[in-house]
């Protein structure tokens, strides 16, 4: 009987430890994670596709920490969270054409388009080079809750909370059993509506009449495609490109 108590006594602290990690988002918790950011640590938070696990892209130990976490080669790139198009200039960003127009019909969305770094440079940790540019896929999630975080914290690095090449996760007690107690905070947003991570597009600098589906998602290329076809001057041209880059 002793060793049965015992027993529910450690399972009863485990939940507890859970739920004081996975919290509503509140006003309260909102502020929380612009300290937990701020500081260097990692947030989970629902998104338009699926939980992502997120920090400070321009600090270069968290971003390291999120690499870590995940057990993601550092090959792969990792997608920043932008609370609207307005930051691209402060972080030194552009987006080539056709994809700033792109841009404007997809976005907010699951839709992550590869941005540009100026010739000014960038402040972000996250930044990749690419064909002897510096690139950065970025994106404006469509989702409230969101929205709020990303208002308090500014623009996030974001990657699917879940191991690499796990499966994704939909709610965030799933991201806290991928991801356990190496993420300060989980924000609860309720299960997202999709399954599907983002759709990332980019501009090839050897072709730059070529538009690029590097990863299929939530958003299908032939809906791209379409939207080329008719909105776009015909100059342009759209690919499936490599499937295997991921980035959220």
């Amino acid at each position: 009987m002793t060793i049965m108590n015992e027993q529910k006594g450690d399972d009863m602290a485990e939940n507890m430890m859970q739920h004081s990690r996975i919290r509503p988002i509140t006003k309260h918790t909102v502020a929380q994670a612009r300290h937990t950011v701020a500081a260097g640590g990692l947030i989970a938070v629902p998104t338009d596709t699926v939980y992502g696990v997120a920090c400070d892209p321009m600090n270069v130990d968290a971003v390291g920490k999120l690499f870590s976490v995940k057990h993601r080669p550092r090959a792969k790139s990792i997608q920043v969270l932008l609370p609207s198009l307005r930051w691209l200039g402060e972080l030194g960003l552009e987006l080539p054409s056709p994809l700033d127009i792109l841009a404007a019909a997809f976005l907010p969305g699951g839709f992550s388009p590869i941005a540009r770094v100026l010739t000014s440079g960038t402040p972000l940790a996250t930044a990749k080079k690419d064909k002897g540019w510096d690139t950065q896929a970025i994106r404006i999630p469509d989702c409230e809750p969101l929205s709020r975080i990303l208002a308090a914290t500014g623009p996030l690095a974001c990657t699917s909370a879940n191991l690499s090449g796990k499966t994704s996760a939909m709610t965030a007690q799933e991201a806290y059993d991928a991801l356990g107690d190496s993420v300060e905070l989980y924000l609860d947003g309720g299960p997202t509506a999709s399954t599907l991570a983002s759709t990332v597009v980019a501009c090839d600098p050897d072709d730059p009449q070529s538009v690029h589906v590097l990863r299929e998602g939530v958003i299908p290329a032939a809906l791209i495609r379409q939207y080329v076809a008719q909105t776009i001057p015909s100059r342009f041209r759209i690919d499936n490109g490599d499937e295997g880059s991921e980035t959220k």
